[in-house]
């Protein structure tokens, strides 16, 4: 029995990269992870990992609309190794996480931290879909079943 299955919990670190083909969507991002520890008599110490996130189809289309840079983000994936020829004819090599789940995590801002402009904090992607929240402002979607013509709160 084999299993290749990648679990990870992060921030985005740059918007989605786009790519529409003829019958398909890429949206390619990174995500960091880390990871704080304190070594024997010393000063805590902060280790960041980046990871190449890759997500195709319905995902690519989500991600493109809800996910942004600085997202804290859960995705479940499976690791893809490929390489390709650079511009030099130099064979490069390149670990990337084909999701299959991301969900949105995180806090929405609190209405008392915010200014009184009289408007709701929707999203920061400037789109007009909104997204479900719990009475907590705790927000955790699951991209891969979202219906966006279901625009209800609850």
């Amino acid at each position: 029995m084999s299993f290749n299955k990648v679990i990870l919990v992060g921030n985005v670190g740059k918007d989605p990269e786009i790519r529409r083909f003829e019958n398909n969507t890429k949206a390619s991002f990174s995500l960091a992870t880390s990871e704080t520890y304190t070594p024997r008599g010393g000063d805590k110490v902060t280790q960041t990992e980046w990871h190449n996130i890759v997500a195709w189809r319905r995902l690519a289309e989500l991600a493109e609309n809800y996910i942004r840079k600085g997202s804290q983000i859960l995705v479940e994936g499976k690791l893809r190794y490929r390489s390709y020829d650079d511009r030099e004819g130099i064979k490069r090599y390149i670990v990337e996480v084909e999701a299959d789940v991301i969900q949105l995590l995180g806090r929405r801002p609190d209405s008392s931290n915010q200014q009184s402009t009289g408007q709701d904090d929707q999203n920061n992607t400037g789109s007009n879909n909104s997204q479900p929240q719990s009475s907590d402002n705790d927000v955790s979607e699951d991209l891969t079943t979202r219906d966006p013509a279901d625009d209800l709160p609850f």
